[in-house]
C-alpha cells in the first residue's frame, strides 16, 4: 500500500539529521526546512528533491497525523513538525529553498552513427550475398537480384532522404547525382557496382557521424560548472537559499568550503583561497582575504567566506566566457571541401551534358533511341556510358575515403578528430599557440625542493611536512604527500592537530609543536624580526613554511612540466612552426617554463578576451593558427582558432565542446602524430582528386567519341574507384609519425 503524503513526509523528519519541521507553500514554488544544529545543505536539497517529486501530485489531500507530528495548514502552505521539547521551536533556524523542478526524463535518442551503421552493414553483406549467388552458386536471376536491391534499399536511404530534403528546397548536390547514377547502373545491369558505391557511401557516413558523436557533449561544461542557488544573508539576520538568477548587486552571499562562487564580487568576511584554475589557468590556489575579488565558477577551498556581489550573475566573469564562445565561433571560417565546392554545378552539368548527347546520338546521328540494332549502341546505351564514366563514385570517395582511415588511425592512437575539415586544415597551420598549465605542464603541483634554515635539516622538514598534510587534499598537501612517498617516507602520528584559519595548520609531532602554512605564520610569530631576512620565493614557484622545534623551513612547489612538451615543440620549430604561449599566469612563471621549453613567443598574464585578441591578431596576419588548451579559459580563443585541440584526459567539457582536435590520453606528443597525418592526410587527398578527376575526363571524352564500350567504361569507373580506396587506405597503415 502506498504511503499518504503526510506519512511520507514524516519518514524524511526523521531520516534527515537535524531537521525538525517542513513547511511547503506549492503556489509560491517555496519550501522551507526548520533545523537543529549543522546540516549538509547539499544532501538535505537532494533528499527534499526526491522527497517532493513523491508527494508533490497528493499534497492537501486528507491524511492521518503521524504519531508523534503535528499537522498545520494555513491556506496553501503546510507545515509537518516533530516538535523534540516545548522548548525546541525556540532554537529552530529556517532555511528556506527554491521548489526543486521535476522534469520528465527524456529518452535518449539512439545515436544516429548506429543507424548509419546498420545500414551500410546491411548494404554490403546484401550485396555480398547477390554477388555470391550471381558468380559462385549461379542462382537464378531473382534471388541475386532480390539481395542487390534490398542492398540498394539499405545503402541508399540516408542519401534517398538528403536528396529529396535538397529537392524540396530546390538544390541538386552530388548526393542525388551518386543515386542516378546507381539507378543507371541498375538499368545497365551493372548491380554490383551500383551497390558497392551505396555501400562506401553510406559506410563511411557512418563513420564521420561516430567520430562526431564521440566527442559530443550534451550540455556544456560552463553551464553545469555555475552553481545554480546562492546562500543569501538576510539583513535582519539568518540565511536563505535563493536561484542566483535572484542575486542582486549589494548582496551578501555566504560560501561554505568546496562550494561554488556563484557570482563575481568582493570578500567582506572570512579568509579562504580559491581554485581558480578553471578561468585562469592558474594552478597554485589563490588566497582571499578581506577585499580581494573572487570570481563565479570558481571553488571555495577551505574556509567559509562572505562576500558582496559586485557583477550581476549574467554579467559574471563564467557568463562572460560563455558570450565569447558564441561570438568566436563567428570568427571561424570553416573549411568547404573540393567536392562540395562544385558539387551543385557538376551534378547539373552531367546531368544536362549526358541528356544533350543523348539526343545528339538519337536526332543528330540518327542513332537507335533505346535498343542497340544493327551493330550500333543505341543513344540510350552510350548515355548510360557516359553517365557511369562521369560519375563522382571515385570523386565522391577521394576525399571520405582518405578522411576516414585517417580517422580512424587517429582513434587507435588518441587522437580524435572531429570530421574532415579538422584534418584538412590542420595540415595548413604555420603557428600553433598553447596553453601553459594542463597542457605544457601537467596541472598539477610538484615539490622541487626541501630548505632549512640553516641548511642541513631538509630530511626533517620534509618529515615534518609529510605528518601535518598526510590527510589533507588541498593541491599543495597532495603534492607533498606525493613526493615524500616517492621517497619512501611514511607520515609520523600528528596530536593536537587544528586549522589556523586563512594561515595553514598546526600540531604536535612527538613532544614538538609544528606550524605549517603561509610566510605569515613566521611574520607574525617570534620570529617576525629573522624573518624579514628570509628569501623570497621566486615568482614561478609555491611555498609552504615550516615551524618546529628549533627547526625553520620550506617547501618550494611548482606546476610540473610535461616530459614530452620539450621534444614536441623542437619538432615543431624543426618543421618551421612558429610556437606561442598565451597563458593567464603570472609573466615571471610563464617566461619561465618558456626558457625551459624555448617557445619562441610569450604572452602571459592574459584574460580569456586577451586570449581571443591575440588569436585575432595572429590571424589577420595571414597565419594559420592551431590553438592547443585544456581549460574553460580555453574554449573562447579554441573557438577563434583555425584549428581547435584539446587535451582530452583533463580538459574541461567546455575545452572539448569547442575543440575539433582532441588528445585523448592526454599526451600533448599526439599532437605532433595529428599533425604529420593531417599533412599526409591532405596530400592523399589531392592525389584522390588528380585520379578521379584525370579517370572522369579521359574517359568521357572517349566516351562522347564512341570508342569507349560500356564494359571498358565500367572497369575504368570502378578502377580508379579502387585505386583511390587504396591510397587512402595508405593513411590507415602507413606510419604517421
Amino acid at each position: 500500500m502506498t504511503p499518504s503524503w503526510t506519512e511520507t513526509l514524516a519518514d524524511f523528519l526523521r531520516a534527515a539529521p537535524g531537521v525538525e519541521a517542513v513547511r511547503l507553500d506549492p503556489a509560491a514554488r517555496k519550501v522551507s526546512v526548520a533545523t537543529l544544529g549543522a546540516v549538509d545543505e547539499a544532501a538535505l536539497r537532494a533528499r527534499l528533491a526526491e522527497v517532493l517529486a513523491a508527494v508533490e501530485s497528493r499534497l492537501g489531500g486528507e491524511a492521518a497525523v503521524p504519531a508523534g507530528f503535528t499537522l498545520r495548514r494555513d491556506g496553501a502552505v503546510t507545515e509537518l513538525a516533530e516538535v523534540s521539547c516545548a522548548t525546541a521551536p525556540k532554537f529552530w533556524k529556517w532555511r528556506e529553498f527554491a521548489w526543486p523542478e521535476h522534469e520528465p526524463a527524456a529518452v535518449p535518442a539512439a545515436p544516429e552513427w548506429r543507424q548509419l551503421a546498420w545500414l551500410a552493414a546491411i548494404c554490403g553483406a546484401a550485396g555480398i550475398g547477390g554477388w555470391a549467388g550471381e558468380k559462385i552458386f549461379r542462382l537464378p536471376a531473382p534471388f541475386p537480384l532480390l539481395l542487390y536491391a534490398v542492398a540498394l534499399l539499405a545503402g541508399g536511404w540516408d542519401a534517398a532522404k538528403d536528396t529529396w530534403e535538397n529537392l524540396r528546397a530546390r538544390r541538386l548536390d552530388i548526393h542525388f547525382l551518386m543515386l542516378a547514377v546507381a539507378l543507371g547502373a541498375v538499368a545497365i545491369g551493372a548491380w554490383g557496382e551500383a551497390v558497392l558505391l551505396l555501400f562506401l557511401f553510406s559506410a563511411s557516413g557512418a563513420m564521420e557521424e561516430f567520430a562526431l558523436d564521440r566527442t559530443h557533449r550534451e550540455v556544456s561544461a560552463l553551464l553545469k560548472s555555475a552553481p545554480k542557488f546562492a546562500t543569501l544573508l538576510l539583513a535582519g539576520g539568518g540565511e536563505r537559499e535563493v536561484p542566483v538568477e535572484e542575486l542582486r548587486l549589494g548582496d551578501r552571499v555566504l560560501v561554505r568550503p568546496g562550494g561554488g562562487f556563484p557570482a563575481d564580487g568582493d570578500v567582506r568576511k572570512g579568509q579562504s583561497a580559491s581554485d581558480e584554475a578553471a578561468l585562469t589557468g592558474e594552478a597554485v590556489p589563490v588566497e582571499k582575504g578581506v577585499g580581494d575579488p573572487v570570481f563565479s565558477g570558481t571553488i571555495n577551498l577551505w574556509g567559509a567566506v562572505e562576500f558582496e556581489v559586485k557583477r550581476l550573475p549574467g554579467e559574471s566573469t563564467l557568463q562572460k566566457i560563455i558570450r565569447l564562445i558564441q561570438t568566436a565561433q563567428k570568427l571561424r571560417a570553416p573549411s568547404e571541401r573540393f567536392t562540395d565546392k562544385f558539387g551543385g554545378g557538376y551534378t547539373m552539368a552531367v546531368l544536362a551534358g549526358c541528356a544533350a548527347m543523348f539526343f545528339v546520338w538519337w536526332l543528330g546521328f540518327r542513332l537507335p533511341a533505346f535498343h542497340n540494332a544493327g551493330g550500333q549502341t543505341s543513344a540510350f546505351y552510350r548515355t548510360m556510358t557516359l553517365l557511369v564514366v562521369t560519375s563522382p563514385c571515385a570523386l565522391v570517395l577521394s576525399i571520405p575515403s582518405a578522411i576516414l582511415a585517417a580517422i580512424a588511425w587517429g582513434a587507435r592512437r588518441g587522437v580524435l578528430f572531429r570530421g574532415g575539415a579538422a584534418i584538412e586544415k590542420l595540415a595548413d597551420v604555420d603557428v600553433v599557440a598553447l596553453d601553459k598549465t594542463g597542457t605544457l605542464t601537467t596541472g598539477e603541483l610538484a615539490v622541487v625542493a626541501y630548505e632549512s634554515f640553516p641548511p642541513g635539516r631538509e630530511n626533517e622538514v620534509m618529515a615534518l611536512a609529510l605528518a601535518l598534510e598526510a590527510k589533507s587534499q588541498h593541491p599543495l598537501a597532495r603534492a607533498i604527500v606525493r613526493d615524500a612517498t616517492v621517497r619512501g617516507l611514511r607520515a609520523a602520528e600528528v596530536g593536537d592537530f587544528r586549522s589556523l584559519t586563512g594561515q595553514g595548520v598546526r600540531g604536535r609531532v612527538g613532544e614538538a609543536q609544528v606550524l605549517l602554512g603561509r610566510r605569515e605564520l613566521l611574520e607574525q610569530g617570534p620570529l617576525a624580526a629573522w624573518a624579514q631576512s628570509l628569501p623570497p620565493a621566486p615568482a614561478e614557484l609555491a611555498e609552504v613554511w615550516v615551524v618546529g622545534d628549533g627547526l625553520v623551513g620550506r617547501v618550494l612547489l611548482c606546476d610540473e612540466i610535461r616530459s614530452a612538451s620539450r621534444h614536441v615543440l623542437a619538432e615543431l620549430k624543426r618543421a618551421g612552426i612558429r610556437t606561442v604561449m598565451l597563458t593567464g599566469d603570472r609573466r615571471h612563471a610563464a617566461e619561465a617554463v618558456a626558457r625551459e621549453l624555448g617557445l619562441d613567443e610569450v604572452r602571459a598574464g592574459l584574460s580569456p578576451e586577451q586570449k581571443v585578441a591575440a588569436i585575432s591578431e595572429l590571424r589577420s596576419a595571414g597565419r594559420k593558427i592551431a590553438m592547443v588548451g585544456d581549460g574553460v579559459n580555453d574554449a573562447p580563443c579554441l573557438a577563434a582558432a583555425d584549428v581547435s585541440v584539446a587535451m582530452g584526459a583533463r580538459g574541461s567539457d567546455a575545452a572539448l565542446e569547442q575543440a575539433e582536435v582532441i588528445l585523448m590520453h592526454d599526451r600533448i606528443e599526439n599532437f605532433l602524430a595529428a599533425l604529420t597525418l593531417s599533412r599526409r592526410a591532405k596530400a592523399i587527398i589531392r592525389q584522390n582528386l588528380a585520379i578521379s578527376l584525370g579517370v572522369v575526363v579521359l574517359m568521357a571524352v572517349a566516351a562522347v567519341f564512341g570508342i569507349v564500350p560500356l564494359a571498358v567504361g565500367v572497369a575504368a569507373h570502378e578502377g580508379s574507384t579502387v585505386v583511390v580506396c587504396l591510397n587512402s587506405l595508405r593513411l590507415l597503415f602507413g606510419k604517421n609519425r
